[in-house]
């Protein structure tokens, strides 16, 4: 069983990469789908408004944070190899580290800085819109897939 600091850090895992979760699985059912059905100037500036303000302490704490989290939670699993949990905490590091926060820097953060460079009213802003929702929502889901899969990773290392 896990225990003492240990067992702290893999519940504040669990807590991380499922409120990061949870804020990836709002913009896949219901966020974009609102931002789709708006004109696509409309939609443009609200999705870069949304992007300048997930880069502040609120959103990032949580989201650095996990990665952070799950990168120590992978190194002292290497370190001590518990007797049990072994393969459900360096799964869900490696969910966590890979298929969220990987997919973020390589998926959706250069959609973000494209769509950034357009102006909303734009023929360019216009083409480029139903192609970003589309592709940007479609990472979302593994994005929202994985650190789902990281708290319960974590969860069944802990029973």
């Amino acid at each position: 069983m896990i225990d003492g600091p240990y067992f702290v850090l893999v519940v504040l895992g669990v807590l991380g990469t499922g409120l990061v979760a949870g804020v990836f699985c709002a913009f896949s059912t219901f966020v974009m789908r609102a931002l789709a059905a708006l004109p696509p100037a409309q939609g443009v500036a609200a999705m870069n408004s949304i992007n300048v303000s997930a880069v502040l302490p609120a959103f990032m704490f949580v989201f650095l944070g996990s990665a952070v989290l799950c990168a120590v939670i992978a190194v002292v699993t290497f370190v001590l190899w518990p007797d049990e949990g072994t393969v459900e905490l360096l799964l869900g590091s490696a969910l966590y580290l890979f298929g969220t926060f990987g997919v973020t820097m390589v998926a959706n953060v250069p959609r973000n800085d494209a769509l950034l460079k357009l102006e909303p009213g734009t023929a360019e802003a216009a083409a480029y819109w139903p192609s970003y929702v589309r592709e940007w929502t479609m990472w979302n889901h593994v994005r929202a897939v994985a650190s789902s899969g990281a708290a319960v990773a974590y969860v069944l290392a802990l029973t």
